[in-house]
């Protein structure tokens, strides 16, 4: 079994920056005014973004 040096590790972490885990999954409940019904919006967004998506998701 190989070893890989911390170093690489490092490397190799910042080279996958724009990687998945970058991402969140956000979903949002919305009651309907006139029939007091939920439904969900449901989103893959950038973790630096989910405030926006909450303040801006009607």
């Amino acid at each position: 079994m190989a070893k890989i040096s911390k170093n690489a590790r490092v490397a190799q972490r910042a080279a996958s920056a724009g990687s998945g885990k970058d991402h969140v999954r956000v979903i949002k409940s919305i009651k309907d005014p006139v029939t007091g019904k939920y439904t969900y919006k449901e989103s893959i967004v950038h973790k630096d973004k989910v405030k926006e998506f909450f303040e801006n998701t009607k």
